[in-house]
């Protein structure tokens, strides 16, 4: 572990800049879902009871180097105070200059200041090392806790790292914790689930994953794009016809590193895509011509439930079918309950992560089974692919 945490801190006495993630879904200028907030709170009260004065940067949107009024993080206050009772949350209207500086200095012991939007300021996405310094002047140590905005090398995530003593906030360090067992040092077998629409979008990520993982299952629209690749025809299915050549190169380049691709054995096709629609199960060489498949079937779950049960370590990216409508979710949560299950009794350590991925294992009931789930979409697939993150690398000096 390369990086310092709050625990190698002195922070007594000390102003703290804390980088959280505050993107928040809003609603009419209300927060709709407060779990980003509630995450970054065991930082905050740890900084708290260890003396320092937490000093909150965040952005909200893309408001692109210029004030959005709809884009102030003002609006966030009340949830932030919602989620930290007894602290006194002081917004200041800018990161920088006068109003940020009078907001540092009235802080009381126990008080928490939320800088406004970091990315009002054009600098904040183009690194500058003047906006840098004007932030980092306003502390003295500095925690990253934002492994979401990790992948991107801007004033608040990179820039300010290198200025300040520096360490991972606690959401980071379970972040960072949790990605190094299941791919830099992870117990073996180690299995991968990678689902979703498009192979195009996640090239990186399989080349990546092939020469590390022992077990590659393949799900979602990307399996039909591979069954094309050997020559298998999927009717009216989701598919890259233009990246079969690919799919044959991540398959050959699987069988040189012994990692083992697992395919649909059969799967689920209807005529329409809706709710409730007519369906039926066939093998998945047998998708008729005016059908779609829209969902892995029993035989490839109960295939994929001997793959876990042989498993030491499982990564998860992606659904396995169109699991937002039923009944084409039986499969993402026939699986993830079947990964949750091994959690639980201690056989398997899972991660997982992305957007559709927490949205699946949430609607499969299983999300608080898992060993950890990352909030962070696009940090999360970087970091699967084999990149170096700014944000990480600067916490290590």
């Amino acid at each position: 572990m390369a990086w310092k945490t709050l625990d190698d801190m002195e922070l007594g006495g000390k102003v703290v800049l804390v980088r959280v993630d505050l993107n928040v879904p809003m609603e009419g200028g209300i927060v709709t879902d407060a779990t980003r907030i509630a995450r970054i709170v065991p930082t905050i009260t740890d900084i708290l009871s260890k003396g320092g004065k937490p000093v909150l940067l965040a952005h909200f949107g893309r408001p692109k180097g210029v004030v959005v009024p709809e884009m102030s993080l003002a609006q966030v206050v009340p949830a932030l105070q919602a989620a930290l009772p007894q602290t006194k949350v002081i917004f200041a209207r800018d990161c920088i200059g006068g109003p940020a500086k009078e907001a540092v200095q009235s802080m009381g012991a126990g008080d928490v200041v939320l800088l406004e939007n970091t990315r009002f300021h054009a600098g904040e996405e183009k690194n500058d090392p003047m906006l840098a310094a004007s932030i980092a002047a306003l502390g003295e140590v500095y925690v990253n806790d934002a492994f979401s905005a990790a992948h991107r090398a801007h004033a608040s995530t990179e820039g300010i790292a290198r200025l300040l003593p520096n360490c991972a906030g606690r959401l980071m360090q379970a972040e960072l914790s949790a990605l190094e067992a299941a791919l830099g040092n992870p117990a073996r077998p180690l299995v991968a689930v990678v689902g979703g629409a498009k192979v195009s979008s996640k090239l990186e990520l399989l080349g990546n994953l092939v020469i590390k993982v022992n077990h590659l299952v393949i799900g979602g629209g990307m399996a039909n794009t591979f069954l094309v690749a050997q020559g298998i025809e999927v009717g009216k299915s989701l598919a890259e016809r233009d990246m079969a050549e690919t799919a044959l190169e991540i398959l050959a380049k699987a069988d040189l590193s012994g990692c083992e691709i697992h395919l649909p054995i059969d799967v689920v096709v209807a005529r329409e895509f809706k709710a409730g629609a007519a369906f039926e199960v066939v093998e998945s060489s047998q998708c008729p011509a005016d059908a779609m498949i829209l969902d892995a079937g029993p035989a490839t779950v109960a295939h994929l439930a001997q793959v876990f049960a042989a498993a030491r370590t499982l990564i998860w990216n992606g659904p396995l079918g169109a699991f937002e409508i039923e009944p084409f979710d039986a499969a993402t949560n026939a699986a993830a309950r079947q990964a949750g299950a091994l959690t639980v009794t201690g056989k398997l350590v899972s991660v997982a992560g992305g957007g559709d991925t927490v949205a699946a294992l949430n609607k499969a009931g299983v999300a608080d089974q898992f060993t950890y789930i990352s909030s962070a979409g696009g940090a999360f697939l970087e970091w699967m692919e084999g990149k170096d993150l700014p944000g990480v690398a600067a916490l290590k000096g």
